[in-house]
């Protein structure tokens, strides 16, 4: 009888995850459980248990991260073509500090 392997959150969301591709080009459940070397019934039990969702936090994450990326991007393109971004170019005084 083969030893039975627990495993960890991230890695049942990692396999998850590219169960969801997989499925995508069409596999076989059967065939996506011998790639992600686990049987059909752990598959089904951890989609059952809310590894979908798992898997959509992880593509909304990841989505989230490109986008916080090409806005700095942006933000540092428009720096450095007209000096600051977001703050005055005199910061030694402002129309509020009485200065």
């Amino acid at each position: 009888m083969a030893k039975k392997k627990r495993h960890s959150r991230a890695e049942i969301a990692t396999k998850l995850a590219q169960a969801n591709e997989l499925a995508t080009q069409g596999k076989l459940q059967s065939e996506i459980a011998r790639t992600l070397e686990v049987s059909v019934v752990t598959l089904h039990r951890w989609m059952r248990r809310g590894g979908a969702r798992i898997a959509e936090l992880q593509l909304e994450n990841s989505r989230l991260r490109r986008v916080v990326t090409d806005l700095l991007i942006e933000k540092m393109k428009l720096e450095e073509a007209g000096g600051t971004f977001g703050g005055s170019k005199n910061k030694g005084s402002s129309k509020w500090d009485g200065s």
